[in-house]
């Protein structure tokens, strides 16, 4: 199988622990990582800089002001190296070390573990999975392990990012989501930044708050009933009409979307278990199975994953959780 992780002396550059990743890449540790261990198992033990960036002819070399370019402190001077972003002079990198040690504080109060971390293309994306304690048992034998995802970039397009990560255990589908609209889970990389990592201590009583939403949320959705009217309704919400009626691909494409995503509200894997058949959560779950175990074979595994877990893919997973808990309360009426 296809994959664009990066590798480092032999490995994948990421860790996992207990159950191997569907690639089968990665080292694996035997107990949950400290920061430490899971920086260096992730083969994440790199910094990066800013340098200065020049534009020349054949004549003359300026130097660009106020902007610099992102790279990796190990891959200077080296084949290969690569501009990871464009930046300005008020951008303050954030450290591979500094992204994990961002979660020590409640990985040392036993209320998360590290699970899984990588890096995504040359380093412009790193990302870790945090596993939280006490499953979501939706209905019977129907669990979500509750996960929370960390992304840092150095492309300096995004910030620092936190988002819920449910993984549904019977067919692995990740239902992501943002975790608020509040500063305190998006840091930019300024100057106060390391000041905004350390206020995030208090994350954990709101992360506790919004998982119990969630489990509340879930088991709504499990108890509506959706007849073919209700489904083509959430559908067509999940997957609008394109704002060119007119552009054949567009309209084939939501055609297929929509079709692909009934299929697996019908033959989804789990969505057969008794009590979830028939249901907005199975709805809601097919469609997060069709976004993540749709990919195509142009697609290497880091552009699949950074599609699931914050481009369109999670797009389309965040608005389809959004319409569902809002549709619960006036279907549930």
């Amino acid at each position: 199988m296809s994959h664009n992780l990066e590798i480092k002396n032999g490995q994948a550059s990421m860790f996992y622990v207990v159950q191997k990743p569907w690639h089968g890449l990665g080292t694996k540790l035997e107990e949950p990582a400290t920061a430490k261990e899971a920086i260096n198992a992730a083969s994440l033990d790199w910094e990066v800089m800013k340098v200065p960036l020049f534009a020349s002819n054949d004549k003359y070399t300026i130097k660009i002001k106020d902007k610099f370019g992102v790279v990796r402190k190990d891959m200077m001077g080296k084949d290969g190296c690569k501009v990871l972003g464009i930046v300005g002079s008020q951008y303050k990198p954030l450290q591979n070390h500094e992204a994990f040690d961002f979660f020590d504080p409640i990985v040392g109060k036993n209320e998360a573990a590290y699970h899984t971390a990588g890096v995504l293309g040359s380093g412009e994306r790193i990302w870790i999975l945090a596993k939280l304690p006490n499953d979501i048992r939706v209905i019977g034998e129907d669990i979500s392990e509750k996960y929370l995802l960390l992304s840092n970039s150095h492309d300096g397009k995004s910030a620092v990012q936190i988002k819920f990560t449910p993984i549904r255990v019977v067919c692995q589908n990740t239902l992501t989501m943002a975790l608020s609209d509040g500063q305190i889970t998006r840091i930019v990389h300024t100057k106060n930044m390391p000041q905004c990592i350390k206020q995030t201590h208090k994350i954990l009583g709101i992360v506790t708050k919004r998982y119990d939403d969630i489990e509340a949320s879930f088991k709504k959705m499990v108890q509506i009933k959706m007849h073919k009217e209700r489904l083509s309704e959430y559908l067509s919400l999940v997957f609008p009409d394109p704002s060119d009626p007119e552009n054949e691909r567009q309209v084939k494409q939501i055609e297929e979307n929509r079709s692909r995503a009934e299929y697996f509200f019908d033959q989804g894997a789990g969505n057969r278990i008794k009590g979830v058949g028939g249901t907005l959560w199975a709805a809601y779950n097919g469609i997060t199975e069709f976004i993540d175990h749709r990919r195509t074979a142009r697609q290497t595994i880091d552009r699949h994953l950074n599609s699931i877990w914050f481009g369109d893919g999670y797009l389309t997973k965040a608005r389809a959780f959004t319409i569902a808990n809002d549709r619960s309360e006036t279907w549930l009426n």
